[in-house]
């Protein structure tokens, strides 16, 4: 995969890359929305909290699939509101510290009215490719 980050372009605002690309032939992975709630049902309190167990999640599906963190193209996520941006913002840059500047995965952040459960403030969603 490769990121884009153009000099015609302002910065990003954190640790994500403006477009990626990949290789044909490459297997591509895309993941429904996961919410934070683990097997007991617990729902982690703060958009971070939640955000953390979601890319746990994220981890197992791409470990199903024989992929990791580096596979990762673009990351989908969606927030019940402007206040929940920071804590989310900071356990993704902090999920994907270790990727290389020049194959971070784009992003998009959304804002939205809600989701099935009101202790629900984070949904995240991705798109994985590997050869």
């Amino acid at each position: 995969m490769r990121s884009y980050i153009p000099d015609a372009l302002p910065a990003p605002f954190a640790r994500y890359a403006h477009a990626t690309e990949w290789p044909a032939g490459h297997r591509l992975l895309r993941s429904s929305g996961q919410l934070a709630i683990d097997h007991q049902g617990h729902i982690p309190q703060g958009a971070r909290a939640q955000a953390e167990l979601i890319f746990a999640h994220l981890d197992a599906i791409l470990a199903e699939a024989d992929m990791t963190r580096a596979d990762i193209c673009h990351l989908t996520t969606y927030v019940t509101d402007r206040a929940h941006m920071a804590g989310y913002m900071a356990a993704r840059d902090a999920y994907l510290a270790d990727c290389p500047a020049d194959s971070l995965p784009s992003s998009t952040l959304l804002i939205v009215g809600g989701f099935t459960r009101p202790e629900f403030v984070v949904e995240i969603e991705l798109w994985a490719a590997a050869a």
